[in-house]
């Protein structure tokens, strides 16, 4: 039991370094595309931001983790190692082909799809039919007060076709409502729902922010010196992007803290869900030391492929997602900080119109997102029944 409860922490630590491999890209992209840094500046900046994130924030995530997806006592260790090793190699894969995906999303498959050929479906902690009802109504009732509020400032503007704010008044609308059910305990979004619901709601809530602070920005310093205003905001960029850092890592080094403390509890060491401090340091350690690495294809495609970034959006789009990462982590929800900062940078950029976002990159990584939880559940459900054929 002992030899493999460390080969348990010792694959965790490896996901977790290779988590902050593949996700130096949303902390370094848009200071490096904006070259306020060097990339090896970036990165050391990065790192050192993620490793105290996660000192000074709750750890729900890691509890979500550990205890929100997977009933108790299916969470095996061999349950564990298997999903973990599966999402590990898809976080390598598309680190390597420079597609940036959620490591959160790969990890949460992987774990799925082990216990589901362990134990069967009902080991997965699914929501209740109200919930899900609930969770529906609100998001009708959020759309229907966005498309009103959106049209109302559309006609107030004059603007010739009202009919285009209606829709997008209600999709933003319906995106707002799950943050505003989570924040007034309206509904007890957690767990594998709040999962899937914010791969769409993350990268909305960036989009929305960062265009929302870039359109401020733009409006406030319209007539400023533009050298001026970029020296200010390269100094404000390295704040920014230690800001986003910090909610990189309370969000996405729990990951690690919620599989190695599920582990101890299971082998008996813990008696209780408590995450140990030295969980907490080594996990913290594992995504600095991977973010050290860096992505650099996937920094490729954040920092320059999906849009062209100045100085201001970059500020703009790091402040962003690093509110969103902060706000999720605070409420417990395990999120994709890769979601967070794409959506960020899209926002900002679409201050300048919709054609200096590159879609076509957008629908690429959006498939990505799209794919990767069913396709890790699909591949460790696969390799933990052909470990059960071999071992029995």
């Amino acid at each position: 039991m002992e030899l493999i409860l460390l080969l348990g922490i010792a694959v965790a630590l490896v996901f977790n370094f290779l988590n902050g491999l593949h996700d130096a890209a949303n902390s370094i992209s848009t200071i490096v595309a904006t070259r306020v840094l060097t990339p090896l500046q970036a990165v050391g900046l990065a790192a050192f931001f993620n490793l105290v994130g996660p000192l000074f924030f709750t750890t729900a995530i890691a509890k979500t983790i550990g205890k929100g997806i997977i009933a108790p006592g299916w969470l095996t260790l061999e349950v564990i190692i298997v999903g973990i090793l599966v999402a590990s190699f898809w976080i390598y894969f598309t680190a390597y082909i420079g597609i940036p995906i959620s490591s959160t999303h790969a990890m949460v498959g992987g774990l799925i799809g082990t216990a589901v050929a362990y134990g069967g479906i009902g080991v997965v902690i699914l929501p209740s039919l109200s919930l899900i009802g609930g969770v529906i109504l609100a998001g009708i009732i959020g759309a229907f007060v966005g498309a009103i509020l959106l049209a109302g400032i559309a006609r107030i503007k004059e603007e010739p076709d009202v009919r285009n704010y209606l829709g997008i008044g209600a999709f933003f609308g319906f995106v707002f409502s799950i943050p505003v059910s989570i924040i007034f305990h309206i509904l007890p979004i957690s767990g594998l729902l709040g999962i899937i619901l914010f791969i769409v709601i993350s990268p909305c809530l960036g989009f929305a922010g960062a265009f929302f602070l870039g359109c401020l920005t733009i409006r406030f310093c319209r007539n400023a010196n533009q050298q001026v205003m970029n020296r200010v905001f390269n100094k404000l960029q390295i704040v920014s992007a230690s800001f986003y850092s910090i909610g990189h890592g309370s969000n996405d080094a729990q990951h690690a803290m919620g599989i190695i403390t599920a582990m101890l509890v299971t082998a008996g060491v813990l008696s209780d869900f408590t995450v140990p401090l030295w969980v907490i340091l080594i996990s913290s350690a594992a995504i600095s030391l991977g973010t050290l690495t860096g992505g650099w294809k996937i920094v490729q495609t954040m920092a320059k492929r999906i849009t062209h970034l100045r100085p201001y959006q970059g500020f703009c789009a790091e402040t962003g997602g690093g509110l969103v990462l902060l706000f999720v982590t605070f409420f417990g929800v395990p999120v994709s900080s890769t979601h967070a900062i794409s959506g960020c940078i899209m926002g900002v950029g679409a201050t300048q119109g919709n054609s200096a976002v590159q879609w076509s990159i957008v629908r690429q990584i959006v498939t990505a997102w799209i794919i990767t939880i069913p396709l890790t559940a699909t591949c460790a459900y696969v390799v933990f029944m052909g470990i059960l054929q071999i071992w029995h």
